[in-house]
């Protein structure tokens, strides 16, 4: 872990002891401490980052059960010519494995299945678990919540791509001539070593 990532990944952990500290301590001077604690994560989240500072404040609301981490479902989908399915995000201009934030009430298959659809026009069936990454561990861009990323390798029961709304164009690429990647989404190490489990016949689902 670099120096960033490690920093960041301290100021992660002061922030959930903050809101456990305020979900389960009573109100006086033990709250007054955890309030200011918190308040200092925050911050220092803000200027590691450059995320919106109001934008943060406003996503860590006070907890009112335990904080856990976020869940990020990404599609391996793979044309007949064994090239990678990607979506170019409207927010920076760059590329992705299609998928999103898992969704309250959708298990993780309906979630790849559903973003799949609504960013590519496919159809497609989750067929393997391939990984989960802890984004801690990998050469992510700081970040201000903490993240496991899940990887579902997919087959296409659709051939017409259709990209959607909120995108800027979806096409397939070769492995070694991929475009400029969204790195906060997917960096290029994840994605080689998930087409290359499909490729290798890897049954073992990766984990950190």
């Amino acid at each position: 872990m670099n120096n960033t990532a490690e920093i960041l990944n301290h100021i992660t952990r002061i922030k959930a002891i903050a809101d456990i500290g305020l979900l389960y301590s009573k109100e006086g001077y033990d709250r007054d401490n955890y309030r200011e604690l918190k308040e200092i994560s925050l911050q220092l989240l803000h200027k590691l980052t450059s995320e919106n500072l109001e934008d943060i404040k406003n996503f860590y609301a006070e907890a009112k059960d335990y904080p856990t981490v976020k869940v990020d479902i990404r599609a391996l989908v793979l044309s007949p010519e064994k090239k990678i399915l990607m979506v170019r995000e409207s927010i920076d201009g760059k590329w992705a494995l299609p998928g999103g934030w898992a969704d309250i009430g959708y298990s993780a298959k309906e979630v790849i299945t559903k973003e799949v659809k609504e960013e590519t026009g496919l159809d497609v069936m989750p067929k393997k678990l391939l990984a989960v990454f802890d984004k801690k561990m990998h050469p992510h861009p700081p970040a201000p919540f903490y993240i496991y990323k899940m990887v579902f390798y997919c087959e296409p029961v659709s051939a017409e791509l259709k990209k959607g709304f909120d995108l800027l164009d979806v096409q397939y690429f070769d492995l070694a001539n991929l475009p400029t990647l969204s790195e906060n989404r997917i960096v290029k190490s994840q994605i080689e070593m998930c087409f290359q489990k499909v490729m290798n016949g890897d049954c073992e689902t990766y984990f950190d």
